[in-house]
């Protein structure tokens, strides 16, 4: 893919909350949706699908993360229905959807895990692959990926 190694270079942060790589419900987002404010910009979130384009995207982005070698072990001891719950949450608050977070901090969430560039490039690789997967245009790519670059540093734990 054109620009992926500045893209992987940018970001990895949605290995928040955790998960034991395992199917499982999707998680509900009701509590989330109806404690946000509403959003100022939703370009992003209706570009995505909605809420039902962002568990789609999430659901392939945890399978991608299960296939992928080197990110399977990050998530070995982790709650696969709170991971998904979290990345659904972040992707919806972020973009637009009005929806709040209800995670740690990047920094918080990756402390201790010995996160090295290679791993966010993995992390980054598999969302790419997920977003191919649903079919997004580039520029909902980049704007996706984009989101998440200043998150660099506190995953990295720089």
């Amino acid at each position: 893919m054109k620009c992926l190694s500045t893209i992987v270079s940018l970001c990895a942060a949605l290995f928040a909350g955790g998960c034991a790589i395992a199917p499982g419900p999707s998680p509900d987002l009701g509590a989330a949706r109806a404690a946000a404010p509403a959003p100022a910009d939703d370009r992003l979130f209706r570009a995505l699908g909605g809420h039902a384009g962002i568990e789609a995207l999430s659901e392939s982005f945890v399978r991608e993360l299960a296939a992928d070698e080197i990110t399977r072990a990050f998530f070995a001891r982790t709650d696969i229905t709170r991971f998904h719950r979290l990345i659904q949450e972040q992707l919806c608050a972020e973009s637009g959807g009005g929806c709040t977070y209800t995670g740690e901090s990047m920094r918080v969430a990756h402390a201790g895990l010995g996160i090295e560039r290679r791993d966010m490039n993995a992390v980054v690789e598999a969302l790419m692959r997920a977003m191919d997967e649903q079919e997004l245009p580039i520029a909902t790519q980049n704007a996706v990926l984009a989101l998440h670059a200043p998150k660099r540093r506190d995953v990295l734990g720089e």
